[in-house]
Parts: C-alpha cells; sequence; structure tokens
C-alpha cells in the first residue's frame, strides 16, 4: 500500500481569531471538554472537571512535571540596541542557547548587558540559528531569572498575564521549559485527588519543552520539517506503572503532546517504555501508530502545526480536521488558555 507524503496545508482549518483565548479559565477545570470517541466517531461536550467519568479504575495518566521559567528577557548590545532572548535549553550552569530577536545582532564574540546583575556573550551558533550564550552574573542564576525574566507567551496570546503561577501546571516541578505543557493547566489538586480516589494511577515524566514542540513548519512536505532537540526523561518507577500497565490491558492516557513525545521516545515495539533520558526530536505525524499511548488529553492547536499532526496519528487527518470544524461551530476556546479535548 502506498504511504500519502502529505503537505503542510493538508493540516489547514480556518480559525476565526476571536476563539483564541486570551485568559486562563478560573478555576482551571471550569473549562470545557470535549470528548471525542475514536470508535463511534462520536463527540461529547462536557466540562473538564467531568473527565472523572471518563477515566477507569486501573487507567495510567501520564503528566509531563516540567515548569516554565521566566525565560524571556531583553538585553542591550554595544551599542544600544535592544535584543530579546528566549532560554532554550540549559547546557551548563552558565551556557544556554537561546533564540535571539533580531538574530542579526547576535555575532559570535558580541557581549550584551541585561541589567547590572546579568550579562553574557555569544559563543556560538547552532546550525538552525540559535545563538549559544554564557552568562556572567554574581549570586544565583535562577534568583537573578525570577527578577529580569517574564513567562514566554505565545505571541497570539496578547493580554498581560494577572497571576504568572497560571502558566504552569499544579503539578510542575523541574524548571527548564520555555512554554507550558498546557493540557496541563485544567487540572486542580483537587481533581487529581478525586481521580486517585476512583483508582486512576498518575505518574509523571518530564519533556523540557522548548523550540521542538512550538516552531512552526515552515516546509511544504511535512517530512522535511526538522525538530529541534528537547530533554526528556523517563524515571524507572514511571516505567514500571507503565509497563505493567501495559502488560495488564490497562489504558495510558497521556496528558498533552509532550508526555506523548515523551513516552514515544522511550517506547519499544510492545508498547512498554523504557527507563532513560536524552534529548529527542520525534516528529509524530500519520500515518503512525502510538505504540504506547491509548488516551490523549489535549488542548486546540494551531493549523499546520507539529501538534495537530501528532493528534493526527490518533484520530486520522480527515477526522481531526472534522472534530476541529466541529469544536469552531461550538465556539470551544483554542490553543493556550483554552478549552480540552479527550480523545479516547
Amino acid at each position: 500500500m502506498e504511504q500519502v507524503i502529505y503537505k503542510k496545508s493538508d493540516f489547514y482549518y480556518d480559525l476565526p481569531e476571536e476563539l483564541i483565548a486570551q485568559t486562563p479559565a478560573e478555576p482551571r477545570d471550569s473549562s470545557r471538554l470535549l470528548v471525542y470517541d475514536r470508535a463511534s466517531k462520536t463527540q461529547q461536550d462536557r466540562i473538564f472537571r467531568d473527565i472523572v467519568e471518563y477515566l477507569h479504575p486501573g487507567d495510567v495518566l501520564v503528566v509531563n512535571n516540567t515548569k516554565v521559567i521566566p525565560a524571556r528577557m531583553f538585553a542591550l548590545t554595544e551599542h544600544g540596541g535592544l535584543v530579546e532572548v528566549l532560554l532554550l535549553k540549559r547546557y551548563d550552569l552558565n551556557t544556554w542557547e537561546v533564540l535571539m530577536k533580531p538574530g542579526k545582532k547576535g555575532k559570535v564574540g558580541v557581549t550584551m548587558k541585561v541589567n547590572d546583575e546579568l550579562s553574557f556573550t555569544v559563543k556560538d551558533i547552532t546550525e538552525s540559528g540559535e545563538r549559544v550564550v554564557q552568562f556572567s552574573y554574581e549570586g544565583t542564576f535562577e534568583d537573578i531569572l525570577s527578577r529580569v525574566g517574564t513567562m514566554p507567551l505565545p505571541p497570539y496570546i496578547k493580554e498581560k498575564l494577572k497571576d504568572q503561577s497560571r502558566y504552569n501546571t499544579v503539578y510542575s516541578q523541574v524548571d527548564g521549559s520555555a512554554a507550558a505543557p498546557t493540557a496541563g493547566l485544567h487540572f486542580t489538586k483537587e481533581l487529581l485527588d478525586r481521580l486517585r480516589e476512583k483508582g486512576v494511577i498518575t505518574t509523571e515524566v518530564l519533556l523540557h519543552v522548548g523550540l521542538g514542540t512550538f516552531r512552526p513548519v515552515k516546509e511544504d512536505i511535512i517530512t522535511d520539517h526538522k525538530m529541534h532537540a528537547e530533554y526528556y526523561r523517563v524515571t524507572p518507577q514511571a516505567a514500571e506503572i507503565i509497563n505493567a500497565a501495559k502488560r495488564e490491558g490497562r489504558r495510558v492516557v497521556a496528558v498533552g503532546t509532550t508526555s506523548v513525545r515523551t513516552l514515544e521516545s522511550a517506547a519499544n515495539a510492545d508498547g512498554t517504555v523504557r527507563a532513560e533520558e536524552g534529548d529527542t526530536q520525534i516528529f509524530l505525524y500519520p500515518p503512525y501508530k502510538m505504540k504506547c499511548v491509548d488516551a490523549l488529553v489535549t488542548n486546540f492547536h494551531l493549523p499546520e502545526s507539529t501538534l495537530i499532526m501528532l493528534v493526527a496519528c490518533l484520530t486520522g487527518r480527515e477526522e481531526i480536521l472534522n472534530v476541529y470544524q466541529s469544536a469552531v461551530q461550538k465556539k470551544y476556546r483554542f490553543f493556550s488558555f483554552g478549552d480540552a479535548m479527550l480523545i479516547q
């Protein structure tokens, strides 16, 4: 059977701008939830906290415990020009890979000043144009960053975030992300407790969200797109919990596309996962069949993004576009602070 080669435009859908959520739902679990059943191709419209009804005792809910850092800052060049810097990936204590705008000001050897406490020198330029910089400071980098950095909200969110903690999940722990794993933003501690009381097992994996997750696809043929490497980790404890579920025929429910990418990066052919850590550049698009993930909690993603392509691996391309069209008609809220979807 001939494999279909998809174009970027095959994953386009029309989204009215007013459906792009500007602020998070309050409380977190009051957002809407579109439940999509793959077997019957049916949809139900619920509230996120109703997810308790759809998860079964023995299901393993896999969350990404990364924490978004205030990764966005501005620096002055020696000639007084302003440069925006987004921290992407930490190499060692003082060295980071960063996205710099405008990039042309970030020549190797140039030193820039963030404030009196913090400056950096450009040491290298990566193949894809990011800068490797070495920071100079006195004291603790994290403390300084908390004062000079801001939360790196996506460009389509125009409103200022009143409470910075709303761009992190309630279970975020490990500093290192330049963007939130947004499907997890809907969970409250109380909702997670209710799920555990029902017999749902929760476990944590880690993927530091960087450019790989949100960089747009520029190439027309999607297989030409190269993912940016992101650090991930599956602990022996998480692998044990997930593998027991796979052996016993219980579902593995991933919260967010970053959890999917972590699990599928570590997955064996039989659906079990390896305890491992490293960088992943995994790019999931149809007709890829998930090895480990049985169900997915996710937000509604940008047209032509790697994220909608990933979700289409579970449903098929045409079906996900039908569901998205339906969500547009029902005025669901889209993207990072938008509503959620359960694909089972």
